[in-house]
């Protein structure tokens, strides 16, 4: 097999997997209900609930970024340290759910497209920011709903 269709299907493959919807917690338990980040986050006092961001992290984001977020050099880029996860979360939010390219992160570095997650509420969305933004590293600050929500107003 040449390297180049090798690494066609590593790309789809990774890019599949990639796309996959988070599943639910009643799917490990059926019957079981799977508590939103409204919920975990109303009853942790008002703050983004990073158990909510893992378990979006880990059904839609580690196939490309990897368990320890480091990312696929040269095709996935690493979230550890990373200009655009720590730094304006109104950015990170219009790049995640729209798929608008922040100043941080030059055009052309890698040769996938970030996956659009449009289908993200801004509480699961804030949820998954304050887990990226407290993991693999990364130490900022949690990010709220309203955040979220007034970032994708503009």
């Amino acid at each position: 097999m040449t390297r180049k269709v090798l690494a066609i299907l590593v790309l789809a493959g990774a890019l599949a997997a990639c796309s996959a919807k988070t599943p639910s917690a009643s799917a490990a338990h059926p019957g079981a209900p799977t508590p939103s980040a409204e919920t975990l986050t109303a009853s942790s006092g008002g703050a983004p609930s990073t158990e909510v961001g893992e378990r979006i992290f880990d059904g839609n984001c580690v196939a490309c970024h990897q368990s320890g977020g480091v990312g696929i050099p040269g095709v996935y880029p690493s979230l550890a340290a990373s200009p655009v996860v720590l730094g304006d979360p109104a950015e990170l939010a219009r790049w995640v759910i729209r798929g608008q390219r922040p100043a941080a992160m030059p055009a052309g570095r890698y040769s996938t497209q970030m996956l659009q997650f449009a289908w993200l509420k801004p509480a699961d969305a804030a949820s998954l920011f304050t887990y990226l933004r407290s993991h693999f590293g990364n130490s900022a600050a949690p990010v709220d709903a309203a955040t979220v929500a007034k970032a994708l107003e503009q």
